[in-house]
């Protein structure tokens, strides 16, 4: 199952990149380079949002279009598009399918497929046309009906899917002064990230009267981080007084709200973040490298990867045996996965950093956080730089390329491919014995 969701993602790359190396993807009808239409398809089905190339200035109508539909797949997965078909024509969904279509949402059951994939679409559907709808009535006084709409329906998949793709050339950064439009975004960005399970327990909450363990944690978690970023960065950016002189006081919170919104994964920018304090940088680094919640559009390690080593850590120090949340316990074998996602995930952050600290140029006024910013950003499918994207080397984009697979397809099901961990359980186990720790 693993191989085949790998091979799924990496077909519609090297699909997209043929596509996008056609003469009419471009505004100048010119072959785009192979490297960087790859590197775009990549980033795009990965919903990530780093570029080598201009959005808005180097790919025509049908280029950006070949994108948005890349980053649709990517953010619902290409099993929901494969399943479309039988849901609308009232099919059975096959066994294998639906195994298929677990794996890729990362559904904890198997009898959730049939129940949550309506919801994956339906809700989908009625969250990016509502953001449209939004987002158009900001851009037809400006844009006019055809381009409005596009560029209405461009941003809010974008957004929805946490891809970081914009066509106005410089992110949200001319926008500052759109309050309106910035918290459109951030309700969008939140609403991807928040995931499909979150969802579907929310709107049925009356008829079950209760929400799943996962939910609870995952909403705890989202709403620790979100108002903790935010306290935060408004200390550290000195309410972006500087950064975004020319905005007034209401429209530099909606800012520093967008600041703790945005790391996310979601890769939409206001304000450039090479032009952030250290402590803001830093800030914005753990919450690329945090991300958003199982199931959704979202990277990272997740949210409640996060609450549940926390609420371990919390444990263990007051001496207790089991984990516990919401008068439930976690198992031993949720515990142990998330500490190898942790661990495997800092092992490649740290690898990758290496690696290109060795192969890219290091402008003087930067230290080492120009490469972490990049590494992490693409690992976590946050898709926002400090200006090192279009710069990297032929090595560099290889491997912020394997970075974003590996963030969006997940290193579970990747290493699972490549490993082959189908392999037989042993019938023995050795004697324990304790190691120091600390």
């Amino acid at each position: 199952m693993p191989a085949i969701l790998t091979l799924g993602f990496l077909f519609f790359i090297v699909l997209g990149s043929i596509l996008l190396m056609l003469p009419s993807a471009t505004r100048s009808h010119q072959t785009t380079p192979f490297i960087d239409a790859l590197f775009t398809a990549t980033s795009a089905t990965c919903i990530t949002g780093l570029t080598t190339v201009n959005t808005a200035a180097h790919w025509s109508f049908f280029g950006q279009s070949i994108i948005i539909m890349l980053v649709e797949i990517g953010g619902l997965g290409f099993m929901t598009f494969s399943v479309l078909p039988f849901v609308l024509l009232k099919r059975k969904v096959d066994l294998t399918t639906r195994l298929l279509i677990k794996e890729s949402l990362n559904f904890e059951k198997l009898a959730d497929v049939g129940s949550v994939l309506k919801y994956v679409i339906g809700l989908s559907l009625i969250i990016q046309s509502l953001g449209a709808a939004l987002l158009f009535v900001d851009f037809y006084p400006r844009y006019g009906f055809t381009h409005g709409f596009f560029m209405s329906l461009f941003h809010a998949v974008s957004a929805f899917c946490n891809a970081g793709f914009d066509l106005f050339g410089n992110s949200l950064e001319s926008q500052q002064n759109d309050p309106y439009l910035i918290l459109i975004v951030s309700a969008l960005i939140i609403a991807g990230g928040l995931g499909f399970l979150v969802w579907r327990d929310l709107l049925l909450y009356k008829r079950r009267n209760r929400l799943s363990l996962h939910t609870k944690l995952a909403l705890s978690t989202s709403g620790v981080l979100l108002l903790g970023a935010f306290l935060l960065f408004l200390l550290t950016e000195d309410n972006l007084a500087v950064i975004a002189p020319n905005t007034g006081g209401f429209n530099r919170l909606v800012s520093t709200f967008f600041l703790a919104v945005t790391p996310r994964t979601a890769g939409i920018t206001t304000v450039p973040y090479s032009q952030l304090s250290i402590a803001g940088i830093l800030l914005t680094i753990v919450l690329m490298f945090i991300g958003g919640t199982p199931g959704s559009t979202a990277g990272g390690i997740k949210t409640t990867t996060l609450g549940l080593l926390t609420l371990q850590s919390w444990a263990i120090l007051r001496g207790n045996q089991d984990v516990e949340f919401g008068h439930r316990r976690f198992t031993e074998r949720n515990i142990q996965r998330a500490l190898m996602l942790v661990f495997i995930s800092l092992v490649l952050v740290v690898t990758a950093t290496m690696i290109l600290t060795a192969t890219e140029t290091i402008p003087e006024k930067y230290g080492l956080e120009y490469v972490i910013f990049e590494v992490i950003s693409a690992f976590s499918t946050a898709g926002m730089s400090m200006g090192l994207t279009p710069h990297l080397t032929v090595i560099g984009k290889l491997i912020i390329m394997l970075l974003m697979f590996l963030g969006r397809v997940g290193i579970y099901t990747v290493m699972f491919t490549v490993l082959n961990a189908n392999h037989p359980q042993k019938g023995y186990r050795y004697p324990a014995e304790n190691v120091m720790i600390g």
